[in-house]
């Protein structure tokens, strides 16, 4: 099990069971900055110390194999698992090369140290200050919260009314400080899986370029270097995604925290100061209780916020009545009385407020009115999985896949919220439905595909259900691939019909936006970043859903990917699990599949510069941006039907590919023989890769970026050249190199 997620509810109920998780992501995050302060004395001792290379080489490659990463949450990516195993696999290379005793390292510090020098300062060191303010701010709520409810009820009451609004100021800053705190301690931890590995991943490029006797175990290395790198392009990715929806709902609690407080398993929990009579003096002592309704349990349990520690063991008894104190029965204000079964005497406590006193007092059935919160239902999306709703669905697919799909982002790209807004009441409005006119100008392809994007969040429930949702989770974080689509085959033949249905029509036209990433960009990968969240939505918005959103990325990509034989072919009985062989690996990028050239990873290391045009489109194809339009909901009779399309045009293709796609497949690579006729027009020439490549067939090459190759001419397949690499001569992608 990894890190527990920390959820910002959690900052308002200040628990001692939060503060324990806290403290255990704190407790990483120091033995993650120690190692890395570590790791950066071992890496000057092997920069600086010729005489001392081979002892320093040795103990930097022991560090990084006693490092294991922790992550958040109950499962991990393929991606992550990958990440996870890098540092293991460079403390063996490294091991390999002190062996071959080749040359010093050259231009390391710039590579290793300084990358890590500022993580460690700028991120880590960043958690260490805000945990200094959060420690600082939660002294300062306890005591004011103290002093406050110390006062005495017999003072005027604009003196009291004064005090509980600087109280409120008070703890008002201290629940913003704890939200910050939270959120900066995720960051860090998430952030290291990508800035902390990338650096080290440098550095052994670096090594490979400048020894010449590491020529050979560079070679051998290079697999695992462009899976590793592919992996933390995607967890890069994936983190964007999540922080993006992790800070949205940071956001939401700061602005409102009463409306996303966590529904616990108790009836009510929280702080409660006890009076206890010592002595002919009374004291007030300050427990955490909880009560639970069904057997009308009470526990108490004492607790220092302040150093984070238990005082003592808990106490429990059964509750027999509660009552309210009178203000002047009492010289302590939102004071209650309770009895219990199995302990003699009344036993008085003080709530932190009017409002606190209020919801205990509800939970225990107490002698005083029953109020309800006030809770603003929101109104559900009127959309319909009705004749309608399909009607739509395909006319707009049919729109996209005649008028625009080769356009570049399609998905991606948001519409303008107020024309979204627009098409979508005409569309669904029966008596205008029939004389919306898709093929016109006056509708931009990315209007269109963020309507129906809309429309599926539109929905009173996902497409995919709240009561599948953690099926479709669970089948993703299967280890054998094979199981993963067998047991995702299964939970989507159990989907309402109506579900499955449009599920099946969206999926299909999916594959074929898919087939023409060459053009769009738009890879099963990216398309799954898209939907994932709006088919697979959770019923509850918490950080720990928000973690799982890579997880319903891959449930898409899946369904995306095998969607003619999950709609068409029924599943095997017996579930998917069970049919699955068990002894199997848990599948990564290279296990599953080698990758193709069409995964084209974010270089770590030396690549010629791109021109402009090239890296706006890298810029912008590497963050995904979903529609955020709150579109009004029209009212659609089912039993009148708009525009009807009987066929929309589908296709599939190659799935393949992260953001830079491939030129297909030549028919010549069934025959190798063919290459040595192919070679026509200018000379040849020397070309530089700028992207990494993995061969999918022989007569292709696989490379790096940065490779250089000898005799590169045009060949007779479009789109692809025929180059020279170590001796031997294969085909290369025509958009992966440029001639220099």
């Amino acid at each position: 099990m990894g890190l527990p997620a920390l959820e910002f509810s959690d900052c308002y109920v200040d628990s001692p069971q939060f503060r324990e998780r806290l403290k255990s992501h704190e407790l990483e995050l120091e033995k993650t900055n120690k190692f890395i302060k570590e790791l950066i004395k071992d890496g000057k001792a092997l920069i600086q110390a010729l005489k001392n290379l081979s002892t320093a080489k040795r103990k930097f490659a022991e560090s990084l194999n006693e490092f294991k990463f922790q992550c958040i949450g109950d499962a991990e990516t393929d991606d992550e698992i990958c990440i996870a195993k890098s540092l293991q696999e460079f403390a063996g290379v490294l091991q390999n090369l002190e062996d071959e005793r080749t040359r010093m390292i050259e231009n390391a510090s710039d590579v290793l140290i300084l990358p890590l020098e500022r993580f460690r300062k700028e991120q880590i060191g960043a958690a260490k200050e805000a945990k200094k303010k959060y420690d600082k701010e939660t002294e300062k709520y306890c005591t004011v919260l103290e002093k406050h409810l110390s006062l005495s009820a017999k003072k005027k009451e604009a003196h009291l009314h004064e005090a509980d609004n600087q109280v409120d100021i008070v703890r008002h800053h201290f629940y913003e400080v704890s939200l910050e705190y939270v959120f900066k301690v995720q960051e860090v931890q998430e952030r290291k899986m990508f800035e902390f590995v990338e650096p080290l991943l440098a550095f052994l490029q670096g090594l490979f370029t400048y020894y010449h006797h590491g020529y050979e175990l560079a070679k051998d290395f290079n697999h695992f270097k462009t899976d590793l790198t592919i992996s933390i392009q995607n967890t890069r990715n994936r983190f964007e995604s999540t922080r993006s929806e992790v800070e949205c709902l940071m956001k939401k609690m700061k602005e409102n925290p009463h409306e996303h407080k966590s529904i616990s398993p108790h009836t009510m929990e929280g702080y409660l100061f006890v009076q206890e009579k010592r002595s002919f003096v009374s004291t007030w002592v300050k427990y955490y209780c909880i009560y639970q309704r069904e057997p009308k349990r009470m526990t108490m349990m004492l607790f220092d916020q302040k150093s984070g520690g238990k005082n003592g063991d808990e106490e429990s008894f059964t509750l027999k009545s509660c009552t309210r104190r009178k203000t002047d029965s009492i010289e302590k204000r939102f004071c209650f009385d309770i009895e219990a079964v199995d302990r003699p005497g009344v036993i008085t406590m003080q709530a932190l407020s009017e409002e606190d006193r209020r919801l205990w007092m509800e939970a225990m059935d107490g002698r005083e009115p029953v109020y309800t919160l006030n809770r603003d239902s929101q109104n559900e999306a009127m959309a319909q999985l009705d004749v309608i709703g399909f009607n739509i669905v395909k006319k707009f697919i049919y729109a996209i896949e005649t008028r625009g799909i080769d356009e570049q982002g399609l998905y991606r790209i948001v519409g303008v919220s107020s024309r979204v807004q627009k098409l979508l009441s005409l569309a669904m409005d029966p008596k205008t439905c029939a004389d919306v006119e898709l093929n016109s100008t006056e509708w931009e392809i990315k209007t269109i595909t963020s309507a129906i994007k809309h429309y599926l969040r539109m929905l009173p429930a996902p497409l995919m259900t709240y009561q599948y949702q953690r099926s479709f989770i669970k089948a993703a974080k299967l280890d054998n691939p094979e199981a993963r689509v067998a047991e995702i085959h299964s939970i989507v033949h159990r989907l309402p019909e109506k579900n499955r249905q449009m599920l099946e029509l969206l999926m299909k036209h999916l594959a074929k936006v898919a087939s023409h990433h060459q053009q769009n960009l738009m890879t099963v990968a990216n398309l799954g970043v898209v939907f994932g969240p709006t088919l697979l939505r959770p019923q509850e918005e918490t950080v720990a859903a928000i973690m799982d959103i890579k997880f319903q990325n891959i449930v898409i990509e899946i369904l995306i990917e095998n969607h003619e034989r999950i709609f068409k072919d029924m599943p095997v009985s017996g579930g998917g699990q069970g049919n699955s062989q068990p002894n199997l690996p848990r599948r990564r990028s290279a296990d599953s599949k080698a990758p193709s050239c069409s995964e084209r990873p974010l270089t770590l290391f030396h690549t010629p510069s791109f021109s402009e045009k090239d890296k706006a489109v890298e810029k912008r194809n590497s963050v995904v941006v979903n529609s955020s339009a709150d579109l009004s909901s029209v009212n659609c009779n089912s039993t009148l039907s708009c525009t009807r399309l009987d066929s929309v045009p589908t296709g599939d293709g190659d799935h393949d590919g992260l953001q830079l796609p491939k030129q297909r497949r030549p028919n010549s690579l069934q025959n190798p023989k063919v290459l040595s006729s192919m070679s026509t027009g200018p000379p040849p020439r020397k070309a530089r890769a700028l992207y990494a490549c993995k061969a999918e067939h022989d007569s292709e090459l696989s490379f790096i970026a940065g490779t250089v190759f000898e005799n590169v001419h045009p060949s007779r397949e479009p789109g692809w050249l025929e180059g020279t690499l170590d001796g031997k001569t294969g085909l290369i992608p025509e958009n992966y190199v440029e001639f220099v």
